[in-house]
C-alpha cells in the first residue's frame, strides 16, 4: 500500500500527534509498505530527506510551539503524481491539511483523516471561547469529505457524533512495552533527583494551560502538612506555565525539563503515582505509558483518559479542575499499600495488551476496507 500523509506537526515535534505518526511511518518500513509524509520544516536549515518532505512554515503567533505552513502547492502536486498514494490520510485540519483535501479531491485519490486534538476545550484556556462557533463550522466543513474519520476514544466518538459527524470510526493508540515497562529499581532516578522523601508522584506532559498543570501546585499545597512532608514532585515537560508553576510551587519538586523517553520511562516506574489533571486529551498517550511502567494513576474524569482509567482498578478518576477530589484520591493510594501493589499489578497487565503493532495494523486493515469499497462503488458508478 502507499499512503500519504498530511500533517501539521511531526518529528522532532514533541507532542502525541507527531510521535503517534513518527511510530506509525516507522511501522510502515518495517512492514515494507510505502509512504511519504508533508510536513513543516521546523528550522530554516532543514531540508526534505528520505521520504518527509518539509515545507516552510512560521510559529503560530498564540501557541509559539505550533508552526503554520505555507505548503508549495505546485511542489506538493508533483510529488503526490510522482508517489501516486493509494490513500491520503490527514492529521490536521490546517494549512498542510487543506493543501491534502484540496490535492485529493482534485486527483480524486480516496481520503481519510484523524482527530487528535479538541480544539474546541483549547480556546476555554486561551480566552477565546468566541470562536468556538466559528471554529465548529470550520471542522466539520473540513471534515466532510473525509471517507473515514478517525477518533482515539469512545468520548471522542460520542462529541463529533452528537456535533453531526459522519464516517467516524474509534482508532486507539498503543504502547511501546519495550520502552514503557516496569523498573526493577528506582535508585537510579532517586540519586538523579536526590529524592529523601518516602513517595514520588509524577507529571508529564506539556506545561501549558490546556493542560490544566496549575492544578497540580494547588492539589500539592492541599494536601496534610503530614503527607506533604513525604512526597516528592516530578514535573516532567516544558512550555509557557513553567514559569508560573516554578513561581508559586518550589517545596518539594523537581523540574525536570524535556527528557528522552527512555528516562521519562524510568522516572514513571519510580513513581507511586502519575497524576494526570487534563480535561483536553482525545485520548491520553502519557496515561497509558504509565500504566505500562507500572504506575497507578490519578486523573480528571474528562475527555479520553476516563476510556483508559478503569476505576478503581488501574487507578482514580477526579472530578475535572477539583483539587480536592484529586488530593482525596492520592491519600486513598498512598495510605494503602496492598491497593497500590495490586492497581500496579493490574495497570501492567491491561496496558501489555494496548500493542502499537496491533493498532497499526488495524489502521491498515481499515484504508484496505475504504479502498474496496470505492473500487465497488467506482464500478458501479
Amino acid at each position: 500500500m502507499k499512503v500519504a500523509i498530511f500533517t501539521d506537526t511531526f518529528l522532532p515535534d514533541v507532542n502525541g500527534v507527531a510521535k503517534t505518526l513518527g511510530r506509525f511511518t516507522k511501522f510502515l518500513d518495517q512492514s515494507h509498505h510505502s509512504y511519504i509524509v508533508i510536513s513543516p520544516k521546523q528550522t530554516k536549515n532543514e531540508i526534505s530527506a528520505g521520504q518527509i518532505y518539509r515545507q516552510s512554515s512560521f510559529p503560530f503567533p498564540l501557541y509559539k510551539d505550533c508552526r503554520i505552513s505555507v505548503p508549495n502547492t505546485l511542489h506538493v502536486k508533483d510529488i503526490i503524481k510522482s508517489f501516486q498514494p493509494d490513500i491520503i490520510h490527514i492529521a490536521t485540519p490546517f494549512s498542510i491539511g487543506l493543501a491534502g483535501l484540496h490535492i485529493a479531491k482534485k486527483y480524486n485519490i480516496p481520503i481519510v483523516g484523524s482527530y487528535h486534538t479538541d480544539f474546541d476545550h483549547y480556546l476555554k484556556y486561551y480566552h477565546l471561547t468566541l470562536l468556538t462557533k466559528a471554529l465548529w463550522r470550520y471542522m466539520e466543513w473540513f471534515h466532510q469529505p473525509l471517507l473515514r474519520l478517525f477518533v482515539p476514544s469512545a468520548v471522542t466518538y460520542q462529541q463529533l457524533d452528537r456535533k453531526g459527524f459522519s464516517n467516524l470510526q474509534i482508532w486507539q493508540r498503543g504502547v511501546d512495552t519495550t520502552i514503557f515497562h516496569p523498573y526493577p529499581s528506582s535508585n537510579e532516578i532517586i540519586k538523579k533527583y536526590q529524592i529523601k522523601e518516602q513517595f514520588i508522584l509524577s507529571y508529564v506532559g506539556r506545561l501549558a494551560p490546556e493542560k490544566n498543570v496549575e492544578l497540580l501546585a494547588r492539589i500539592a499545597k492541599q494536601l496534610p502538612p503530614s503527607l506533604q512532608k513525604k512526597i516528592h514532585w516530578l514535573i516532567v515537560g516544558d512550555g509557557p506555565s513553567k514559569a508560573t508553576l516554578q513561581k508559586e510551587w518550589q517545596q518539594n519538586v523537581t523540574y525536570t525539563g524535556f527528557l528522552p523517553q527512555e528516562e521519562v520511562a524510568k522516572l514513571v516506574s519510580s513513581s507511586d503515582i502519575f497524576v494526570f489533571p487534563s480535561e483536553t486529551e482525545t485520548f491520553g498517550n502519557v496515561v497509558l505509558e504509565a500504566l505500562a511502567t507500572g504506575t497507578p494513576v490519578v486523573a480528571a474524569n474528562a475527555g479520553g483518559v476516563k476510556n483508559i482509567i478503569q476505576e478503581g482498578f488501574t487507578g482514580k478518576l477526579c472530578e475535572a479542575d477539583n483539587s480536592h477530589s484529586f488530593t482525596k484520591a492520592i491519600q486513598s493510594i498512598l495510605q494503602d499499600a496492598e491497593w497500590r501493589k495490586q492497581l500496579e499489578e493490574n495497570a501492567i497487565r491491561y496496558a501489555q495488551k494496548q500493542r502499537w503493532e496491533d493498532r497499526f495494523q488495524e489502521l491498515l486493515h481499515a484504508y484496505q476496507n475504504i479502498l474496496d469499497e470505492t473500487k465497488k462503488q467506482q464500478k458501479h458508478a
